[in-house]
């Protein structure tokens, strides 16, 4: 029987594994040992992160599991900062604080560690101006499967050829291994999930806390109300977040915040660095949202509580359906900005043909990135999620968009990743894996579908 505490065989989303051990080394030394002793006796490693995944890329399916909670270093400085793995973003968020800095991602889940924000090239709500976790790494220290430990800087390109795989036309993609001839090592590690080495520290980038900040949860008469004013304000530079949610968001949401307005059917999330208060004022009443009944911040206070109520939609989505004993069954698909009405129209119809009231919309709308969660209430209506988010991935695709935007494959939507991409282009990314990792062991599953001999050569 497997010795390995259970809370290293699951993560946020449900998904479960097994594993016959597990490491915890308390330094580099003991990594590197874990990592020859694994491809001397041929052990399938898998790298835990906090548990915060929603894709099960940190659950095992067999082999041990390498934790790095140990990996505890935090030195901020001016304009960057040195963290170990296991250090919390919720950690870097208070001690950057108090020099008046911030790293820029803002993923839900703040309890996640830095090893894993870069493992998924997590971002959040802040991406609609900052971009992903990849665009503020600075230098990456890795364990590599040869027993070396590397520190690979911004400009360090990989040394060896791998060709141009095409992109989504979207903000965001984190659908497999990003290739491009000259890349840098950093680009190729982030977002790689654990499968090319073992991230054992980073040096990112922070940047000045704004001085003025505008922020506000609109609520909207309509759905119709509140996806003109993306349109209408996506194009304003000092814009930093554009969250949206639906009416069965909202309605969710009552318990924590029953002051939400009854007439609400939608609301929009937004805040503005260096914002003129006057310019909103006028764009606001130009959306015909419901002004009065909107609520504005200006005081740090106050956005934390905006932060808790866009933040309360994961958890109480996560909560109702680990509750009834599923798998949380939500989407990370994104598209072209310009086919963002098409994919909400479609979801929409498909959600109320299929699963009528037991689904929730919000998210990234500034990105053309919502998340679909859809909350099963039986083992029917489980199976009829199920293919429903089949259906959207493909229809995804079809519009040029990405089947993984923010969360990554891991091992429970690795089936994905040949919707987004040719045979060839997967080949390609299995030569890199191979390159780095010739025994194919570390992440079984994850990105790339296990084959019965873990191999998926």
């Amino acid at each position: 029987m497997s010795n390995v505490p259970p809370q290293y065989l699951t993560d946020a989303s449900g998904f479960s594994g097994f594993a016959d051990g597990i490491f915890v080394p308390a330094d580099e030394a003991g990594v590197i040992e874990v990592l020859e002793n694994a491809n001397r006796q041929r052990t399938p490693i898998t790298v835990a992160g906090a548990g915060s995944g929603l894709t099960g890329g940190r659950v095992p399916q067999g082999g041990a599991v390498l934790s790095l909670e140990k990996f505890r270093h935090l030195e901020i400085r001016q304009g960057s900062a040195v963290a170990g793995a296991a250090v919390t973003l919720l950690e870097i968020r208070d001690a950057a604080a108090q020099s008046r800095q911030f790293f820029a991602p803002d993923p839900t889940e703040i309890t996640a560690s830095i090893g894993g924000a870069i493992a998924t090239n997590a971002s959040g709500s802040r991406s609609f101006r900052y971009g992903s976790t990849r665009r503020h790494i600075l230098a990456l220290r890795v364990a590599l499967m040869n027993g070396q430990v590397k520190w690979y800087r911004r400009g360090d390109k990989i040394d060896f050829a791998v060709p141009a795989i095409p992109a989504p036309n979207t903000l965001k993609n984190t659908a497999g291994y990003r290739l491009a001839p000259d890349m840098d090592w950093i680009d190729l590690f982030c977002g790689s999930e654990g499968t090319l080495g073992v991230i054992l520290e980073a040096e990112i980038a922070l940047l000045p806390i704004p001085r003025d900040l505008f922020a506000g949860v609109i609520f909207f008469p309509s759905d119709e109300h509140a996806l003109a004013a993306v349109d209408a304000w996506r194009v304003h530079p000092e814009l930093r977040m554009l969250e949206y949610a639906d009416r069965n968001a909202l309605k969710l949401l009552l318990g924590r915040y029953p002051e939400i307005p009854a007439a609400a059917q939608a609301a929009l999330l937004m805040e503005a660095e260096g914002a003129d208060l006057d310019a909103w004022e006028v764009r606001l009443i130009d959306t015909g949202a419901l002004l009065d009944a909107s609520w504005f911040a200006t005081t740090p206070k106050e956005r934390e509580r905006f932060r808790g109520f866009r933040h309360s939609l994961p958890e109480l989505v996560i909560e109702m359906v680990v509750r009834r004993g599923f798998l949380k069954m939500g989407t990370d698909y994104a598209v072209p900005l310009n086919r963002n009405r098409e994919i909400l129209a479609f979801y929409r119809q498909r959600l109320e043909e299929t699963l009528p009231g037991r689904y929730v919309i919000y998210g990234h709308i500034g990105e053309a990135h919502v998340h679909v969660n859809m909350l099963p209430g039986n083992a029917t209506e489980a199976a009829a999620a199920s293919e429903l988010l089949d259906e959207f991935a493909h229809e995804a695709a079809r519009l040029g968009g990405t089947v993984s935007a923010e969360h990554g494959l891991g091992k429970h939507k690795a089936k994905l990743l040949s919707l987004q991409y040719a045979p060839e282009h997967i080949q390609a990314m299995k030569d890199v894996k191979r390159r780095l990792d010739p025994n194919w062991l570390l992440g079984q599953g994850t990105i790339f579908p296990a084959k019965a001999d873990g191999m998926n050569f």
